[in-house]
């Protein structure tokens, strides 16, 4: 094989590695449910509202009260204006870009004891990050609590949490929104109490 092929070969290989990069999701989605009241979940008219204190008419809040709305229809919610329905459900969205925090040694030692994050430790491989600086990340908090309307009772409480780096697609609203949502209402409404890890 001549050299020129050889080089041909290696750029290939390097650009599928790097659509590989962009395409590979990152880490799960964390979950947290607590309720009560289960027999009056899943059914009945609801409302899809902004938590107090969020602005309402954020495209991006939207973007993810419209993802949580497709999950409850899909439970057997009827969706209702605002202001009305026998029940609510209240999206609270939270979303910080984590920047690195100061320089990081490049070699990490792994398979056994070690003191600190990057100090010294006894192990049995050896790996040294040739990625340079870390980049940065953003982590979403999505909260939906779903409450009796009438009585103000809290009947299900939700919390899902996820980060990826910031240049990753699920970092953008419109592919994060039903990702998170999908995961915080998955086998609803959970066991109380838990916090899972949803893929």
């Amino acid at each position: 094989m001549t050299s020129k092929r050889i080089a041909i070969l290696a750029a290939a290989s390097a650009a599928l590695l790097g659509l590989a990069g962009c395409m590979t999701p990152v880490g799960p989605v964390e979950v947290t449910r607590f309720h009560q009241g289960a027999a009056q979940l899943g059914r009945g008219t609801i409302a899809v509202e902004a938590a107090p204190g969020l602005d309402a008419k954020s495209l991006e809040l939207a973007t993810y009260n419209q993802a949580v709305a497709r999950e409850l229809t899909r439970l057997g919610y009827q969706i209702v204006p605002e202001g009305t329905g026998a029940q609510v459900a209240m999206v609270r969205l939270e979303r910080a870009t984590m920047q690195p925090g100061g320089e990081r040694s490049p070699v990490s030692v792994g398979g056994g004891a070690s003191v600190g994050s990057y100090g010294s430790g006894v192990g049995l491989g050896i790996g040294i990050d040739l990625s340079g600086k870390p980049k940065a990340r953003v982590n979403t908090r999505l909260s939906v609590t779903i409450r009796d309307r009438a009585s103000g009772q809290t009947l299900w409480e939700g919390r899902a949490n996820f980060t990826v780096s910031a240049s990753a697609p699920l970092a953008q609203t419109p592919l994060g929104a039903p990702r998170m949502a999908a995961a915080l209402l998955s086998d609803f409404p959970g066991n109380n109490g838990e916090t899972v890890e949803v893929k």
